[in-house]
């Protein structure tokens, strides 16, 4: 049977996901922000935690990782090269190694760029891919350790999986990231469109995560330095992906507004 998979609300704006496989009882969680809203969702599942994948060494990752290895007896999964400050592994990957949740297998994607040594976890069975704060809704993971060209590598291994992978993501940034993906590329139908939908979400409490890859090729401009109508707005009508993504990205960490774009679905052309 395929996994079940639970999004679980952590601190301000992370999310934490549970991994269940039916068969086996086992059940994985990614990343670990903190340990009691975990705990409260695996209480009230009657699920045993198994194993802790964890995607990059940052504190809203990691802190719950000790109380529940400590509640449960869970093994810890986490990149090789990031070993030296993450909390204990009891398995240390490197890119291509697999992790399994019963019959479900995952397959371990360096994605460097925010940290170094940052993994994503995509279960192709289970058309899947967890990748906390590298790609996120809309955006990417800020470049506090790698260069651009090293994020937009590790983007451009994630933009060729099947365009019904569904994207789960680290955190609740979506509109701030829409409100920016706005800006460069405002006559884009579909990124109007999906401004609306997330609009619609976020006043019913809903998250927007996770989204679905063929949403993030068509919508994120970290994935789109190919756009014709972002490297105008640029002009960078002949630059490489590599040197129009890296303007993004510097133009994304000067960007300050968070207010969304007014677009009524009379106007939207998103059909």
């Amino acid at each position: 049977m395929p996994l079940q998979i639970v999004t679980v609300a952590c601190l301000s704006d992370n999310y934490a996901f549970l991994l269940h496989d039916p068969d086996s009882g086992q059940t994985a969680l990614v990343d670990a922000p903190e340990a009691a809203p975990i705990i409260a969702e695996l209480k009230l599942r009657g699920w045993n935690l198994t194993q802790i994948l964890i995607t990059h060494h940052h504190y809203d990752h990691i802190d719950g990782v000790e109380e529940l290895r400590s509640a449960y007896g869970a093994k810890v999964i986490g990149a090789k090269a990031d070993a030296h400050r993450l909390p204990r592994l009891d398995t240390e990957l490197i890119e291509g190694d697999t992790v399994s949740i019963g019959g479900n297998h995952g397959v371990v994607i360096d994605v460097s760029g925010h940290t170094i040594g940052h993994i994503a976890f995509h279960f192709p069975r289970n058309a899947a891919l967890f990748t906390a704060d590298s790609l996120m809704a809309l955006g990417c993971g800020r470049l506090f350790e790698g260069t651009p060209a090293q994020m937009w590598q590790s983007l451009s291994k994630l933009i060729n999986l099947p365009d019904i992978t569904m994207v789960y993501s680290g955190h609740e940034y979506t509109q701030s990231n829409a409100s920016f993906a706005y800006s460069i590329e405002p006559n884009n139908p579909a990124l109007k469109n999906r401004i609306l939908q997330i609009i619609k979400a976020r006043s019913q409490n809903m998250p927007t995560v996770p989204s679905l890859l063929a949403d993030e090729q068509a919508t994120n401009p970290f994935l789109r330095p190919d756009s014709a109508e972002i490297r105008t707005n640029l002009g960078m009508e002949s630059a490489s992906n590599t040197a129009v993504f890296t303007e993004i990205r510097r133009r994304k960490d000067n960007f300050s507004s968070t207010k969304m774009p007014n677009i009524s679905q009379d106007t939207c052309d998103c059909d």
